[in-house]
């Protein structure tokens, strides 16, 4: 056993006394936002930070988590010991482990587009024998904290509004965007055409896998798959069936595709988180696909807004701006979260400044 805690901890460590943070990754897409999360608690010697995998996660979870650096310990022994603070960014396996629970969004918002009937923030995702399992429960825009005040109102004093630091920090990285066009390989007179897909036969790569084929014949295009397709069927699976598409820029699952929308001149897409956060950071727009939604949520939003792709027409000019907004709290997000993880640990805020990163340079 080389953790940094239980038996026989004291012989081991360097740093004694830490306070305990797991961040419990159940797959890549959870684990891809709690890594913007984690850099809310750099330069901080009181803080040891743990990674933990479910047993049932996909294939490839552990190794994106091995992968940033960071702490694999054991599921046998996350649930065996008490942390001072757990991260989430999924409901999956939060009631196993034991520790206050903050659990923030691992999309465009913490209510679900998908879901014709609820939209997940009611009483049977959030409590478990009559208890409201997480500590915190972070939601991005106000309207989720109503949603959250009908469905599961003994939930609300545990609800914070913190809007959403994926986006802020795709906002903070628009003045580079010709870093990310070079680093992508874009030059300056050339038009790309980001085409993005969440999963399922409905999804953008499911219905409509000609399109990147067709839109290639005129743009640079590039590629944005939901980790779950890349985690399902396979990375060579995945890279086989797009391998006739010559010159596409495919972006790998962990991280690129914030950096890969702000260098786009348009994105088409589909009812996923992609497409919402680049109208909302004012990337053109159009959907390959419209499948039906829960009314109201910002897919639904934006399928109200943004035109249907017609194939036989340029892309370009279909495209449109579609004003969406989904968080209530613009540039804040990373100073909400940090003084939400240190009230839950009991700890005081470190004095250096608190802002959203622009992401990083990604070359693909």
């Amino acid at each position: 056993m080389w953790e940094p805690f239980g038996q026989g901890a004291a012989r081991r460590v360097t740093v004694p006394g830490c306070h305990q943070v797991l961040v419990l990754v159940p797959h890549v897409v959870a684990g891809t936002r709690l890594m913007d999360v984690l850099t809310l608690l750099e330069a901080d010697h009181r803080l040891q930070v743990v990674c933990a995998v479910p047993p049932e996660a996909p294939p490839g979870t552990e190794e994106f988590v091995l992968a940033q650096g960071s702490l694999l310990i054991p599921w046998a022994h996350t649930v065996r010991h008490r942390f001072d603070l757990v991260l989430a960014a999924s409901r999956q396996e939060v009631d196993r482990v034991h520790g206050p629970v903050l659990v923030l969004p691992h999309g465009a918002g913490a209510a679900k587009s998908r879901r014709l009937n609820g939209h997940g923030l009611d009483r049977a995702s959030l409590t478990r024998a009559g208890q409201v399992v997480p500590a915190v429960i972070v939601l991005a825009h106000d309207d989720e904290l109503a949603l959250l005040a009908d469905a599961c109102p003994e939930a609300v004093p545990h609800a914070v509004v913190a809007g959403d630091l994926c986006l802020d920090r795709m906002r903070a990285s628009l003045p580079f965007r010709d870093r990310y066009r070079a680093a992508a390989g874009i030059g300056e007179d050339e038009t790309l055409v980001t085409v993005s897909s969440t999963w399922s036969p409905s999804s953008t790569f499911g219905s409509r896998p000609e399109l990147y084929r067709k839109l290639l014949a005129e743009h640079r295009v590039a590629a944005v798959l939901h980790p779950n397709i890349w985690q399902v069927h396979g990375a060579w699976q995945v890279r086989a069936w797009l391998a006739d598409c010559a010159g596409l820029v495919v972006v790998p699952p962990e991280e690129g595709w914030r950096a890969v929308v702000v260098a786009s001149d348009v994105v088409v897409g589909d009812h996923g988180s992609v497409t919402q956060y680049a109208a909302a950071v004012g990337v053109p727009v159009a959907l390959a696909s419209t499948p039906p939604v829960r009314p109201g949520s910002y897919a639904d939003v934006l399928s109200r807004g943004a035109p249907l792709l017609d194939p036989d027409l340029p892309v370009v000019p279909q495209a449109e701006r579609v004003p969406l907004e989904i968080s209530s709290r613009p540039g804040e997000s990373a100073a909400i979260l940090r003084r939400a993880m240190y009230g839950v640990l009991g700890l005081s805020e470190p004095a250096r400044a608190c802002h959203a990163e622009p992401v990083p340079v990604h070359h693909v």
